[in-house]
């Protein structure tokens, strides 16, 4: 069970076969899907799934504060699952891809 899903039912979010797919989709440290691609890759695990219910599930991830919602001028909107390590967003603005950038003391210390 991947992390994000544990904290949500830590915090008693009842997790549907929905719920649980999207979450499961969004899984990972550098995802920043739009809601049509996590509902794409979604619906090939789970085909019944439909857009309002990744919306849907996506606006309560986000009001919960496990999921960053990064706008984009120009583009659609894409989601970060990584929401509990404080970074900023570098965007192309030729592609649209989004990069998580942590701060320079992050970085350095890692340093040996």
């Amino acid at each position: 069970m991947s992390d994000l899903l544990r904290r949500l039912r830590g915090r008693g979010w009842r997790l549907t076969s929905q719920r649980r797919v999207v979450a499961e989709v969004l899984d990972g440290d550098h995802v920043h899907l739009t809601a049509d691609e996590v509902h794409l890759r979604a619906a090939a695990r789970l085909p019944e799934i439909s857009r309002a219910t990744v919306y849907n599930t996506l606006g309560e991830l986000v009001t919960l504060g496990e999921v960053l919602e990064v706008s984009t001028v120009g583009r659609a909107k894409r989601y970060d699952p990584n929401a509990r390590r404080p970074h900023q967003h570098l965007v192309c603005s030729g592609c649209g891809t989004v990069r998580d950038v942590h701060p320079v003391g992050d970085a350095l210390g890692d340093l040996p």
